[in-house]
């Protein structure tokens, strides 16, 4: 799994993190049992400082997509009640849709920019 930051976005890194280790857990591309890097080696990878990735990996362990242990590093979790696609989705579009509305787009304007978005 590659996890891709963008600092110009305006998404904070770590909701980054998070959101892109969530969504590779949902499709599979990171199966249960997994384990992410150390904390230090990602924010050395992504040009982030220790204490963002250290977020991230809290949130993802709280909400039960990771575990933690000593000598086993970070691993995914599959968290009991996990929201499907769908429900993914709807969580992914109100927070897009959010940050549209906080930058004064329209409905219209928001939906081009998903539609440029989309790869063809």
């Amino acid at each position: 799994m590659k996890i891709v930051v963008d600092t110009e976005n305006g998404v904070p890194p770590w909701r980054q993190v998070h959101a892109q280790v969530i969504r590779a857990a949902t499709t599979g591309a990171l199966p249960e049992g997994t384990r992410l890097p150390p904390i230090r080696q990602l924010a050395r990878d992504l040009g982030l400082a220790s204490g963002t990735v250290a977020r991230a990996y809290r949130e993802l362990e709280a909400a039960g997509w990771v575990a933690t242990a000593r000598a086993r590093g970070t691993v995914v979790t599959i968290p009991s009640g996990r929201p499907d696609r769908a429900a993914l989705l709807g969580a992914a579009a109100a927070e897009f849709a959010g940050q549209a509305r906080d930058l004064g787009a329209d409905l219209e304007t928001t939906l081009d920019a998903i539609r440029m978005a989309w790869p063809h």
